[in-house]
């Protein structure tokens, strides 16, 4: 398979992390349809969007053997794929018992494609000694914002969901057909112990502390942005007790930040490293959080939002990459640990904020994000060469791939 360039790449992982944001965004979207469709109660709605989590998490051990035996390529084109089948069921699933099971599936699938996507930016980072995780975990924010445009359109016109769904898997499989022909060859990423582990040869074992330092640094980052999403309209309308209009803006601050952030971070860790922006984007985000907390009002709340959003940004990518060097095990058991945390995240806040109310479960939020600064300290981190170098010419062979720094 001929060895793609960097920039085509990039637009094919782009493609993959595009298709996961709208393809969540979709049936997220069009979740009251469902929940009439099916009679469902708030309960069951609930459990609904835990099953895809669940099955996102409890995915760890079947991803971890299917990148060793896989790759990483392999692995997200057939993970796509069943997505783009859940879809497709989920229009037409005729009773709650199915649609929990379709869900489930969509978590699972949802598991594979987020290690296998992230296995491939890693690989594209590692075999061109350039940055680009930040700008790719941009485009997922990016897929479920036309997400949320598509559903708008197309409801506009039909509220049948048949019918949408079918135009989303259209989109679904244009974005497939982009990523293939540019993903990089089946490789996964660096093994952290032997060679038998590429080939699927080795037994599953305890991972080291090394990677659950980096599961915990994921957790608390993806638990800052969980909540952050669910809760800071409330917090604006109950605590702050901002207007109707105003208290939408928690969410939009804090996602367009992360989003502007995010496509600029892969220049911020050029210059200055993983580390570092990891480092002083989590305390940002805790210290303008707390400040916020402490000082009220609608213009501070704000203010402190966009911190967040700013601040935990790389975060998640960096994570990703940390862990990719260590090999497919500790990526997966990484993003599963993450799926961990977006799951847990909310619910914490919300016990919190049930036992000593809702500026104690931000001040919790804020806490998290402390607590991925004192992480941090103990990741050893990616060093680069200068931003000017020139690009690899070639990606390694699977049995052969290694850290180029």
């Amino acid at each position: 398979m001929p060895t793609p360039s960097f920039s085509r790449a990039k637009w094919s992982i782009a493609a993959l992390f595009c298709f996961l944001g709208f393809q969540y965004g979709t049936w997220v979207s069009r979740l009251p349809a469902l929940k009439t469709r099916l009679d469902l109660g708030a309960g069951e709605v609930g459990l609904l969007l835990m099953a895809c989590g669940a099955g996102a998490a409890a995915a760890f051990p079947l991803v971890a053997v299917l990148m060793r035996r896989l790759g990483s390529r392999t692995l997200s084109l057939a993970s796509a794929l069943a997505l783009i089948v859940v879809l497709a069921a989920l229009s037409v699933v005729p009773n709650y018992p199915l649609a929990l099971l379709a869900v489930c599936a969509d978590g699972v699938a949802v598991g594979c494609l987020n290690v296998a996507m992230n296995a491939q930016g890693a690989a594209l980072e590692s075999s061109y000694d350039r940055t680009a995780m930040s700008q790719l975990h941009a485009t997922f924010s990016a897929g479920l914002l036309t997400a949320a445009l598509l559903t708008s359109g197309v409801t506009s016109l039909t509220q049948s969901v048949p019918a949408h769904f079918t135009a989303a898997g259209a989109v679904l499989l244009v974005l497939l057909i982009c990523a293939r022909r540019g993903l990089l060859p089946d490789a996964p990423v660096p093994t952290e112990t032997t060679a038998a582990e590429s080939r699927g040869t080795r037994r599953w074992s305890l991972p080291s502390g090394l990677t659950l330092l980096m599961g915990a640094a994921m957790t608390f980052g993806t638990i800052t942005e969980g909540a952050m999403n669910d809760w800071s309209t409330l917090y604006l309308k109950d605590t702050v007790k901002a207007s109707s209009t105003v208290a939408p803006l928690g969410i939009a601050v804090v996602s367009a930040t992360m989003l502007l952030a995010r496509a600029c971070a892969d220049r911020w860790r050029d210059r200055w490293g993983d580390g570092p922006v990891v480092r002083a984007g989590s305390a940002l985000a805790a210290v303008g959080l707390g400040l916020a907390l402490l000082t009220g009002g609608v213009p501070a709340t704000l203010l402190g939002f966009a911190c967040v959003g700013l601040g935990a940004a790389a975060i998640t990518p960096c994570v990703y990459v940390a862990a990719a060097e260590r090999g497919s095990d500790a990526l997966s058991l990484v993003a599963a640990m993450g799926t961990t945390g977006l799951l847990a995240g909310p619910a914490l806040i919300g016990f919190v904020a049930t036992a000593g109310g809702l500026t104690l479960g931000m001040a919790t939020v804020a806490a998290s994000a402390l607590a991925v600064t004192a992480t941090a300290i103990w990741i050893p981190w990616t060093i680069r060469r200068s931003p000017e170098r020139e690009p690899l010419p070639a990606v390694p062979d699977h049995k052969d791939v290694t850290t180029l720094h």
